[in-house]
C-alpha cells in the first residue's frame, strides 16, 4: 500500500486522472491525501469533485481557500468573483450533497504513523502541532454546525492578521481562515501579509515565508502544504514539502509518495489561469 499527497487539483479532472495513471493508483490497496484547492481555475471542478468523494475512505482532504469560496458562492452568489470558474458545481443537481461533502473534510490532517502533517496553506508559525490540531478542529466542527452558512459568508477579508487566542466569533474563525488556508508570508512577530504572493526572494526585506519565520515554533513531522504555486516544490526548509506546482498556470500537477518521498508530476493540457 502506499500513500500520496496530491497538489492543488483546482478542476484539472484530466491531469489528475494522468496522474493517478502514472503512478498507477489501486483504489483498493493505496490512498490519496488532496492538499485542498479541488476546485476554480481549471476546466471541471464538478467531476474532481464528485470523482474525489467516490474514493470514500480511500481518500484524505484537507480543504483550501477555494473550496470555502466555492461553498460561500453557492451559499450567497454576491460574494462571486470575476475570475470564478466552478459555474459546472454551482449548477449541479447535487450541489447541495457536494457542499455536506466538502464541509464535513479536514482542515489539517496529521498521521503519527507516516509522520506527515496535511494541511492547505501551512501551520501558523507560533503555534506548536497541539495547538494547530486544536484550532483546525475548532474550525472543522464549526463547517460541520448549523452556522456554517453565516460564518462563510463572513469569512471574507484581511482584518484578521495577528494571532488573538483571546478572539471569539467571526475574527476568530477568520484568523483559522487566513492561517490554514490563506497564508504565505509573515512578519517577524507573526502578523501575516495576506497579499504578498512572489518567489522567494522577490518580498520585501520583512517579510518571510512561514516555514522560515524567525523563532517559528518548530514542528517535528513533515509539513505536506499546497497553496503557493510560485514556489514550485521548493522550500530549501527539512521536512517542509510544497506540493502545488502549478497546474492550472499551465506547469504540472504533482504527487508524492509519503512512504519514500518520491515525486510524480504530470504536465498541464494547457494554461487555464493567469490569477493565483
Amino acid at each position: 500500500m502506499s500513500t500520496y499527497a496530491i497538489g492543488d487539483v483546482q478542476g484539472c479532472y484530466e491531469e489528475l486522472q494522468s496522474l493517478l495513471a502514472l503512478i498507477t493508483f489501486i483504489p483498493k490497496k493505496d490512498r490519496l491525501w488532496f492538499v485542498g484547492d479541488l476546485i476554480n481555475r481549471g476546466p471541471n471542478s464538478l467531476l474532481v469533485l464528485r470523482f474525489i468523494r467516490e474514493l470514500g475512505d480511500r481518500q484524505i482532504t484537507v480543504l483550501g481557500n477555494h473550496d470555502l469560496h466555492g461553498m460561500a458562492v453557492a451559499i450567497d452568489s454576491s460574494k462571486s468573483r470575476p475570475h470564478d470558474n466552478f459555474s459546472d458545481f454551482l449548477q449541479a443537481p447535487d450541489k447541495l450533497e457536494l457542499i455536506d461533502w466538502m464541509r464535513n473534510q479536514k482542515i489539517l490532517h496529521y498521521d503519527e504513523s507516516l509522520n506527515a502533517i496535511l494541511v492547505h496553506a501551512g501551520i501558523y508559525p507560533k503555534w506548536h502541532l497541539k495547538e494547530a490540531i486544536k484550532y483546525a478542529k475548532e474550525f472543522e466542527t464549526m463547517l460541520q454546525s448549523d452556522q456554517f452558512e453565516i460564518e462563510l459568508k463572513n469569512m471574507y477579508g484581511d482584518q484578521s492578521e495577528q494571532w488573538n487566542p483571546a478572539s471569539t466569533g467571526i475574527d476568530r474563525y477568520r484568523f483559522f481562515i487566513n492561517a490554514f488556508t490563506r497564508m504565505r508570508y509573515c512578519y517577524v512577530d507573526g502578523q501575516l501579509n495576506l497579499t504578498e504572493k512572489g518567489v522567494l526572494g522577490s518580498q520585501p526585506n520583512d517579510l518571510y515565508p512561514w516555514f522560515s519565520m524567525p523563532g517559528r515554533t518548530p514542528i517535528q513531522p513533515r509539513i505536506i502544504f499546497g497553496h503557493w504555486a510560485s514556489l514550485n516544490g521548493v522550500t530549501h526548509q527539512p521536512n517542509i514539502e510544497a506540493i502545488d506546482t502549478g497546474c492550472s498556470w499551465g506547469h504540472t500537477l504533482t504527487a508524492l509518495r509519503l512512504e519514500d518521498n518520491k515525486r510524480f508530476a504530470v504536465c498541464a493540457k494547457q494554461r487555464y489561469s493567469s490569477f493565483a
